[in-house]
C-alpha cells in the first residue's frame, strides 16, 4: 500500500503540472491544490508503511526515487514555463544523481538512507538527513516553493496580491534549493567509508 501510494504520488505530479500549460485561472488553481497533496502524500506514505508494517529496504528506495520524479518534473516544468532559470533544476538533478549514487553503494552494504540502518553516522548527518523533522521541513519547503509558484502565475488574481505572493514565492524556491543542497552534503561527506581504499590492486 505504502508503494503503491509512492507511484500514485509521482504519478499525480506529472498530471499536475501537465494542467500549467493550460492558461487558466481555474485549472492553475485545481494544480496549485493538487500540489499540496502530492506533497502531502509525500508523508502519508512512510506513515502508511510504519502502521501497516510495511517498512522495507525496497520501500525506502522507492520512497526516494519517486521523491525525485515529483521534484524534477516541478523543477523542468518551471522551467519550459521560464519561471525559474536553468541552474535551479541543474542544482537538484545533480544534486540527486550524486546522492542516490552514494546511497546505491551503501545500499548493497546493508545501509539505507533513513530509519534504523541509515548510512549517517555523525549526529549533524542524522539530523540533517535522516531525522523525521528535516524531511518533514525540506517537504515543508517544497509545498511552500511548487504552490506558491503556481499561484504567483496563476492568471485573473489581482495585481495586489500578486505583487503579495510573487517575492514570497521565489524566497521560498531559493530556501527550498539552498535546503536540498544543504542536506544532501552529509551523504557525499559520510559516503567516503563505504569505499575500500585498502584493496590491493
Amino acid at each position: 500500500m505504502a508503494n503503491l501510494i509512492s507511484f500514485l504520488r509521482a504519478l499525480l505530479a506529472i498530471v499536475v503540472v501537465s494542467l500549467l500549460f493550460f492558461y487558466s485561472r481555474s485549472v492553475y488553481l485545481v494544480a496549485f491544490g493538487l500540489t499540496i497533496v502530492v506533497i502531502w502524500m509525500d508523508g502519508l506514505d512512510g506513515y502508511v508503511a510504519r502502521k501497516l508494517n510495511e517498512s522495507s529496504k525496497m520501500g525506502a528506495v522507492i520512497d526516494i526515487l519517486c521523491d525525485r520524479v515529483v521534484e524534477v518534473t516541478y523543477w523542468i516544468a518551471f522551467l519550459a514555463l521560464a519561471w525559474i532559470p536553468l541552474w535551479i533544476p541543474l542544482v537538484v538533478v545533480i544534486r540527486g544523481i550524486l546522492v542516490d549514487g552514494f546511497r546505491a553503494i551503501a545500499l548493497e552494504q546493508g545501509y539505507t538512507a533513513f530509519g534504523s540502518t541509515t548510512m549517517m553516522k555523525s549526529k549533524l548527518g542524522v539530523f540533517l538527513v535522516s531525522s523525521r523533522a528535516s524531511r518533514w521541513l525540506y517537504a515543508a519547503f517544497k509545498a511552500v516553493a511548487f504552490a506558491l509558484l503556481i499561484l504567483a502565475y496563476t492568471p485573473g488574481l489581482s495585481p495586489q496580491f500578486i505583487s503579495v505572493i510573487y517575492p514570497l514565492a521565489y524566497a521560498s524556491v531559493y530556501i527550498t534549493v539552498f535546503f536540498c543542497v544543504v542536506r544532501g552534503l552529509p551523504v557525499l561527506i559520510e559516503a567516503k567509508r563505504f569505499f575500500n581504499l585498502e584493496k590491493s590492486p
